[in-house]
Order: C-alpha cells, then structure tokens, then sequence
C-alpha cells in the first residue's frame, strides 16, 4: 500500500480527518483540488453559533484543530445566548478569511504522518467489496487501506445566478466532475443538495451609522482548551446590524422569475435554516423584515459580508435588492451573491462510523454526508480519520453517544432519520442537551481523546487536575454549611433574600439566582485560597445550580443506554418480522440500526413496533 489513509478534498472535513489520522501514527496523504485553498470559508468568515459552536469545543476536547484554529486569528468572539441557560450558550467567532486557511494549510504542509497532494479524484481503486485506493485525472493512482471521501459542494456542482448556470465550485474554483457518476456505477445512491452565499460589498460604500453596533463579549473565550492568550473586546472588529426594508421586499417579489431558486433552475433541496432571502420573504409573509448582520471578512481586506441575504437573483437584481437596504444606498460589489447545486450521498448508505455499507475501507465526512457548515463538517472528518484509523489497527470503533455529544446526535439524526435538505445542528436536536453544554466538552471526551491518542500525556494531565478540582471544591460546598454571619448576612439580603434562619449548605446557597460562587468562596476558608481560571469557575456554578435538572437528564440518559445495549444481530430479518407493520419493517431494513435504541428513533417506526422488535431480539438470543 502506498498509504494507510488516503482523504478526498481539503475542506473543514478533510482537514481535520486528516490531521486525526497522521496525529494518531497513520501514514496519510491528503488530496485537495487547489491547496491555496484548503480551509477555505466560501460562506460565511465564522465559527460556531448555536450548537455548532458546542460542536468545535467537543473536536477540540476530542483532540481536533478546529477550535485551535478558530482561537488563532479571530476578528471577535461572542458568546451567545447569555440570557438564557447554560444549556444553549455557546461561542461565535468572526474569523479572518485570509488568515484562519492559512493557519491551516502551514499546519497540514508540516504535520508528521501527513503528505498534502494537489490533484483531481475520479474514481476508486476497488472490487466489489472494498475500496483500497484512488484514481487521480491525469490516471496516476494511489492505494490505500482506506479512504475518506470530504468532497464538500464540489462534485457535479454548478452556480447559479438568475437564469444563468455555470459549472463551478464556491467561490468560482473548479468543478469535481466525474467521481459521483463512477459512485453510482458502484451502487452508491445520490442526491442533488443546494446552497448558497450572500454578496461581498466594500466597506468604504456603507453608511455604517444607519446600523445598530453588535460587539463581541468581554472576558477570556476561547474554543480550546489549550488557549492561553486572548484578545481584548476593545481590540476586537466590530459587527452591526440592519433590516430589510419594504422596498427590499417589493423588488424581490417584482422579480421572482429572475431568481434560479423559483425559475425552477435549481433542482436540488436547500437548507431550511438558512434559506435564501427571496424564500424567507416568501415563505414569511406577514414579517415586515429580515434581520441582517453586517461582519468583516479580514483585516486586510475591505470585505463586508451580508450575512442573512443569500441569493441566486440576477446580478442587476442583486444591486437594486442590495441598494435598498439601510446604508447601503450607494453600496459597491466586490463579489455578487450566488447558489450552488452538488451531489451528496443518501444519509442511508454509511454506517455511525461513517464507513459506506457496500464497501468497506470507504468513508465519508462533510457535506458528502448531507450536512451544512464549517462546524457540522469538521465534526464528521474527526469522526471519519479516528474510525478509518481505529480500524486499520483493529481496534473497535468510536461511535459517540447522543448523551455524549451533538457530534454524536448529528451522527445518529443523520443514520436514523435521514435528511433530505442540508442538515444544520441545533440545540434542539439534543434531548440531552443539559448534559452537552458549552462548558463541560472536556469532561464528556478528553478521556476518549486520550485514549485513542489525540491528547497528550501533558494536555491529559491538566485535564485529571481540573477534573480533581471541579470534585473537591463541589464536595466543600456540599458539605460546608454556613451560618448567620454578619457578612453572610449582608450579602444574601442584598440581593433581595431573607435573613437565614439556621445553618444552610452553601451548595444551597448557590443555587439561589444572583448568588456567586466567587462569594461564597470568600466565606469559607478552605476556599479562599484554591486558584481556579474563570472557565472553571463557571464550571462549577452550571454543576450546582443545576443539580437537579443534570440528575434528572442523567437519569433519562442512563434509560436512553439500557436500549442502546440491547443489540440487533447484523443479519436480523426486519421484513419479514410477524407482528410489525409493512412501513416500520421497510424502515428498519432501510437503516438496518444497530441497537433497540437507534431502532426507536427511525422515522415511521412506534413505540409498539419498538416493543415487539424488542420480543423478537430477545427470544433470537435465546434460541442461539
């Protein structure tokens, strides 16, 4: 074999699938179509947002780049969602789209075990059961024990602005013509997906007083662990917000016809939860606008990116659309909005490891999968490179659980429910997602990291120490009453409690809103001096504030694995199963889950079928 690994395209996905392997000893080529453009942002110049910056601190704590990568050259760090629980906060950073891909390709030009390729895949070195390489365009080949294919919006992909269609990828690089057709000759099932990016305008053509500023937060965010250095909010660009107006509104629906999305040009389905701005309008009527952030691109360069107003209008539409808005009257283009139609491969035909169950050392990550954004794909790559490593070393696979993680949950919706519109993650996928906090994603994975060879020994090491921290600073509270002092006293009653009437834990203390734990430490010795960084502090807070929400999920969880070990036998026979209905039975065979537990989440599948599946594994196992 010429290599252990071979990956396929240099996105989000491939960067971190690579990476994992080389990192974990594995000898890994990585081939890209233009390496000048590997960890491209051709969407937005952001990391993270709702749940999906949950996802980068998991990759991170995993042993991943990403959230490396994100701390580097960030233009500002925010974290949302700071008026409501600590289930649904999480990080954004507008990144620097020149520097955040160069940080990338310097670390994957001098990473060990990895060799970085330009070139143009067509096909696959395989026979009927396993693939074991890669055919390049210029017929030059490569084998490989496995490959993993993070193809994005590349192939068979076109653009499309109004009535005009081109044979290109984002940002007007190359096609990937020729793979897709070749995995449909293998028996691999695809489908058409779409997407699409906002305009590009100067920044000196805004009248930024017409918007309302958006800063970053202060205080030391970071998505790694590892990150010890931060930038003042001060220092940090800042973003503004605008609406649309009524004039907005009028010239889109005067030119519908002139749109790709309803000329009927573009076939393939688009995102649901970042949908063109001609189809909120139309699909929101009764809204009298559309919220829409202007964000820097760079800090070299005069890109302002119209986040919110995707289209695949004509370009002499876009700048009547685009003039309408507020400050942006005179606003000059520098790159005119587009959408972008691709293949991607049905969420039935790979496995929760990621492998394609027709042929095995075959992997997929990324939007290949079905899925949409930066996050949603770096995710799938670490997953892919640790599960093509795991099994090349004969190991078992790592398949993350949905109390574990959202990159679990992402995994499991996709293999379970399917997606037939680009899938984004959100808080509300996770039914767990108390457990799965901004917060915690060290003490859910560093562990597995670890023991997969992710994280150093040295990384380790400072993990167990907060971990140990976190336990004895909890065990105080949870032991250390505190009686009616004077001091105690005076700030519980300044904040609107009544006096104490006895002796009270100050666990229970700090449950009480307002209450700090930075306070309560100043009134127990064995506190006062123990050093913690803010991260930690905040840790603790979430544990005992929360107690008895997180028991309660845990408790949920625990009930959630007991199905979850109740395995289903690779060959069980879900068709012709007496007792369950015509629909649940195709289902079942379609997805073929794994556990009683993933069963239960498969789309057309009752509880009722649940059970007599249950009974029928059960007595399989008896009468082996």
């Amino acid at each position: 074999m010429d290599y252990n690994v071979i990956v396929v395209g240099g996105g989000h996905a491939g960067l971190e699938a690579a990476f994992a392997c080389a990192h974990m000893g594995q000898k890994t080529l990585l081939i890209s179509l233009n390496i000048k453009k590997m960890g491209n942002m051709p969407c937005n110049p952001s990391i993270g947002g709702s749940a999906k910056g949950i996802v980068v601190r998991e990759i991170d704590a995993l042993g991943g780049m990403m959230g490396k990568a994100a701390d580097h050259h960030y233009l500002q760090m925010k974290m949302l969602n700071t008026g409501k629980g600590p289930g649904v906060q999480c990080l954004r950073a507008q990144q620097d789209k020149l520097e955040y891909p160069e940080y990338l390709q310097n670390l994957a030009q001098n990473c060990p075990n990895l060799t970085v390729f330009e070139g143009h895949v067509i096909d696959l070195l395989h026979d009927d059961n396993k693939v074991f390489g890669v055919v390049l365009e210029d017929g030059k080949s490569f084998s490989s024990d496995a490959v993993i294919l993070t193809t994005g919006t590349y192939m068979d992909s076109y653009i499309f602005r109004g009535h005009v269609k081109e044979s290109a990828g984002p940002d007007g690089e190359k096609s990937s013509i020729g793979l897709s057709e070749k995995l449909r000759e293998m028996g691999i099932e695809t489908y058409r997906l779409k997407t699409g990016t906002p305009p590009r305008i100067a920044k000196e053509s805004i009248d930024f007083s017409k918007a309302t500023v958006q800063p970053g937060t202060p205080g030391n965010l970071a998505f790694s662990y590892d990150t010890n250095e931060f930038i003042p909010v001060e220092q940090q660009e800042l973003c503004y917000l605008i609406y649309t107006t009524q004039e907005t509104h009028k010239i889109i629906k005067e030119h519908l016809d002139d749109t790709a999305l309803f000329s009927g040009l573009v076939t393939g389905v688009g995102p649901r939860y970042c949908p063109s701005i001609e189809s909120k309008i139309m699909t929101f009527k009764d809204k009298e606008r559309h919220q829409l952030f202007l964000e820097p691109e760079s800090r070299y360069t005069n890109s302002i990116y119209l986040q919110g107003f995707s289209t695949s209008m004509s370009t002499e539409v876009q700048e009547l659309m685009v003039r309408s808005l507020p400050g942006f009257e005179n606003a000059k283009f520098l790159k005119y909005a587009y959408a972008i139609e691709y293949d991607a491969i049905k969420t039935t035909e790979y496995k929760s490891t990621l492998e394609l169950k027709k042929y095995e050392g075959l992997y997929i990550a990324g939007q290949i999968c079905g899925t949409s954004g930066y996050e949603e794909a770096a995710g799938l790559g670490l997953m892919a490179g640790i599960n093509a490593t795991l099994k090349i070393q004969g190991k078992d696979p790592l398949i993350l659980k949905r109390d574990e993680s959202y990159i679990g949950v992402m995994i499991d919706d996709l293999i379970t429910k399917g997606t037939e519109e680009p899938y984004r993650l959100l808080s509300s996928r996770a039914e767990f997602r108390l457990l799965l906090r901004h917060d915690n994603a060290d003490l859910r994975l560093t562990e597995i990291g670890h023991t997969i060879g992710l994280i150093s020994d040295e990384r380790y090491k400072k993990f167990i120490e907060k971990k140990a921290n976190i336990k004895t600073v909890c065990d105080i509270l949870e032991s250390h009453y505190l009686g009616k002092t004077k001091e105690v006293e005076s700030y519980l009653m300044g904040l609107g409690f009544n006096e104490l009437k006895g002796g009270i834990l100050a666990s229970e203390i700090l449950k009480r809103p307002g209450v700090t734990y930075s306070k309560i430490a100043s009134f127990i010795k064995d506190l006062r001096d123990f050093s913690l960084d803010e991260s930690t502090i905040n840790e603790i807070e979430i544990i005992e504030k929360y107690e008895g929400y997180i028991i309660k999920q845990k408790h949920e969880a625990e009930n959630l694995r007991k199905l979850e070990e109740l395995k289903i036998p690779q060959n069980f026979d879900f068709l012709n199963m007496d007792g369950i209905r015509l629909e649940a039975r195709q289902k079942l065979d379609k997805v073929r889950p794994l556990t009683i537990g993933q069963a239960s989440r498969v789309s057309g599948v009752n509880p009722s079928d649940v059970s007599m599946l249950i009974l029928k594994v059960k007595k399989g196992k008896r009468n082996e």
